[in-house]
């Protein structure tokens, strides 16, 4: 055997030709370096299990293997394994070193988020691990991805209203040159729907998908989710009913007999409610009711 050459494989994407490729780098840290290099490649096919994709042998300290579709499609995750010998003496080897694994394709950052109704907004970001290549294309090239959002509820319950609200409904991963695993990226952010019911904690996903994308790699592609545990907060309330007997957020409880109409409760960002009150004692009293309601 040739003594551990630490190899080091990465792999990372780029174009080439306009054609999107994922590439396998090594560099021996050895004074008397290879004269060949094998490279397998493989994905997973399930948890813990790989399957063989291609395998090639080379001089190069890097290898190609192109985004067809149907070798290697989006979501694959992908590894290269690189043994080293020297020519003609091939069974002479180094031991085969792994890459990390390669997911090719879109993922959110970071991978599932746990916030509260407290009307905080949270940073999600969307970012696709391959470059986005639009061949024959003069105009801006994108991706456009539509974003929805799926409550997931508890357990013992079904499905109802999502539990959170996002920033935008589409967001545009334009072309660029890749940093890392970084080829493009878009930013939404998410909220916790404040709906003033105790339902405990519940989950949410928010799903992306390509919207009519020109590439065939990217039809049928469905990027992976990203979920969203709301923690429930309880809200406060307050009341003014009949003559008005008024109990305020913090418990305070008075009486109003004063006719007109008066500001009730303001946030002072998200709402505020007015209330009418008429005279409906009559001659005898001087008392005043709830006539009518405005929020905004």
């Amino acid at each position: 055997k040739l003594p551990s050459l630490a190899l080091h494989p990465v792999i990372a994407a780029e174009l080439v030709q306009g054609r999107v490729h994922l590439k396998c780098s090594y560099s021996p840290r050895s004074p008397e370096s290879p004269e060949r290099y094998r490279v397998l490649w493989s994905r997973l096919s399930s948890p813990g299990q790989r399957e063989q994709i291609h395998q090639e042998t080379t001089p190069e300290l890097f290898s190609h293997l192109e985004m067809d579709g149907a070798h290697l499609r989006l979501g694959d995750t992908v590894f290269c394994t690189v043994t080293a010998f020297r020519r003609g003496s091939p069974e002479q080897q180094s031991l085969p070193e792994d890459s990390k694994g390669f997911y090719a394709g879109i993922k959110f950052l970071p991978e599932s988020l746990e916030i509260a109704e407290d009307g905080k907004e949270h940073v999600l970001t969307v970012l696709s691990t391959i470059p986005i290549a639009c061949p024959g294309q003069d105009d801006s090239c994108k991706i456009t991805l539509q974003l929805s959002t799926e409550d997931l509820g508890k357990s013992s319950q079904a499905p109802g209203p999502p539990d959170i609200a996002l920033s935008a409904c589409q967001v545009d991963l334009l072309a660029g040159s890749c940093l890392g695993s970084s080829c493009a990226a878009a930013t939404v952010t998410v909220t916790a729907v404040t709906d003033f019911a105790r339902d405990g904690n519940r989950a949410s996903r928010v799903r992306a998908r390509p919207l009519a994308p020109r590439d065939a790699l990217w039809r049928d592609y469905t990027p992976s989710l990203v979920k969203v545990t709301v923690r429930d907060l309880p809200t406060g309330n307050c009341y003014s009913f009949t003559d008005p007997h008024i109990i305020t957020f913090d418990g305070w409880r008075y009486d109003s007999d004063k006719v007109g109409t008066f500001l009730l409760s303001r946030s002072e960002s998200r709402f505020q409610v007015h209330v009418r009150q008429w005279d409906c004692g009559g001659h005898r009293s001087a008392t005043a009711c709830n006539c009518g309601v405005a929020a905004q």
